[in-house]
């Protein structure tokens, strides 16, 4: 049985109309022997401890989160379990457990929410395909298909119906496209939103935490805990937005999917059928990948280097994991990693934003079908990273600049959101609109 929304749960139980270990039990029993394989930890009798502590809390009738399941993306602390990030159990062995919760966590449970458990995410969360030397994560949405990455496990456990919310982050894509792999919804909030602290350097600025959930309701509610803004969980009226229509190609090999699309123009209508004002539009993307290319590379760097600070074997990471990194030290010695690079970027498509004014851009998730689920980890270096940049090029110029981006499903697609700093209330509104 598919669970309540985010929205329904917290309800019952502030309501008393059910307590929080009673949802807890049902959420165990859904997940069983974990069918999509997106746990990496099951955290069975904490999670009941959790949720009697919730039922006891004097403030339970006032919590957004009250009793809520929630999984968490395997590469933020979360107490008492080690942070594996993807390794092997042997390369991460000497790793030692987290003595508390990272800042996001701390704020989840804090709004009543209680840890099911942890979710698979590929070595270091480098790559747009989930496997774990345990094996590929499944996709409910599209059996046989990659649930995408690197928070393919979090979008995973959502769609099987596990859980109504989970956490997950997203550095070039990574919460939203496998939100459009598993036809969910996922938000990246813009720049300094939400507590970021995702390895030494949050991927040189690019990373970002947010929610996975199957309704925009739900992601409103998540991503106002996860800000420390309560307001944005009421989904205001959009009226009157300007919305661009940009379908074209981010690179000279970017090929869109004829069903994408359909789904992106499909979603534009229906905004037009709500008020809004929709012109087709051409986005600068950059002319060269480097300031991407370079910041996904050094990115692997800083993470690999702290991770065998604190305890991993460095033999036992993923020969391509190796590589990548590899190739990221030379980058931060030459420099290759330049804020100015992000910031002219930046201006550009604000330019962009106000010659052709509009207030929210649409444009696709992704460019063609998710990649067969298979064990990537023991693909060649050159593979992984062909594949991923193939299907998911989309995303990640917004991780660059740093503003918000949201996906949203439609007629099966992924349809992504994107607005200026501080356009996350008009993003989920939109989102809304199409949802309907």
């Amino acid at each position: 049985m598919t669970p309540a929304t985010a929205v329904a749960t917290a309800e019952r139980v502030r309501s008393g109309r059910q307590s929080a270990v009673e949802i807890t039990r049902e959420t165990l029993a859904r997940i069983g022997d974990d069918e999509v394989h997106g746990w990496r930890v099951l955290r069975a009798e904490r999670a009941l401890a959790e949720a009697a502590a919730v039922d006891g809390r004097p403030d339970r009738y006032s919590l957004p989160l009250a009793g809520v399941p929630i999984a968490v993306k395997d590469n933020v602390a979360v107490s008492g379990h080690r942070t594996l990030d993807g390794v092997s159990e042997q390369c991460g062995a000497a790793l030692p457990a987290q003595q508390s919760d990272h800042p996001v966590v701390k704020r989840l449970r804090a709004a009543g929410a209680v840890v099911v458990g942890l979710t698979r995410v590929p070595e270091l969360c480098l790559w747009a395909m989930t496997d774990d030397p345990s094996g590929p994560v499944d996709n409910p949405h599209r059996p046989g298909r990659t649930a995408g990455g690197s928070s393919g496990g979090s979008a995973a456990v959502v769609a099987a119906g596990h859980v109504p919310l989970a956490h997950g982050n997203d550095g070039l894509g990574s919460l939203r496209g496998p939100a459009a792999c598993t036809g969910t919804v996922a938000i990246k909030p813009g720049r300094g939103v939400v507590p970021s602290d995702l390895g030494p350097t949050s991927w040189f600025g690019m990373a970002e935490n947010g929610p996975i959930t199957r309704t925009v309701g739900d992601a409103a509610l998540g991503l106002s805990v996860l800000a420390g803004r309560p307001e944005l969980a009421r989904i205001g009226d959009a009226t009157g937005l300007r919305v661009g229509l940009g379908c074209n190609r981010p690179t000279a090999v970017t090929f869109t999917a004829a069903a994408i699309t359909r789904s992106v123009h499909g979603a534009a209508e229906r905004l037009r059928e709500h008020g809004h004002s929709v012109h087709e539009v051409a986005v600068p993307y950059p002319a060269s990948p480097l300031p991407v290319l370079a910041r996904w590379v050094a990115g692997a760097a800083t993470d690999a280097d702290d991770l065998i600070a604190r305890g991993a074997d460095p033999s036992l990471l993923q020969a391509r994991t190796r590589r990548h990194a590899a190739l990221g030290r030379v980058a931060i010695r030459r420099g290759l990693v330049r804020p100015a690079d992000a910031v002219r970027i930046e201006s550009a498509l604000l330019r962009f934003f106000a010659a052709e004014r509009i207030d929210v851009l649409i444009s696709p998730a992704l460019a063609r079908r998710p990649v067969r689920a298979r064990r990537y980890s023991q693909s060649p270096w050159v593979a992984s990273v062909l594949s991923s940049l193939a299907y998911a090029p989309f995303p990640a110029l917004w991780n660059l600049v740093g503003w918000p981006a949201m996906t949203v499903p439609f007629l099966g697609e992924g349809v992504q959101l994107i607005a200026r700093p501080g356009g996350e209330a008009a993003l989920l509104a939109l989102a809304a609109e199409i949802e309907a």
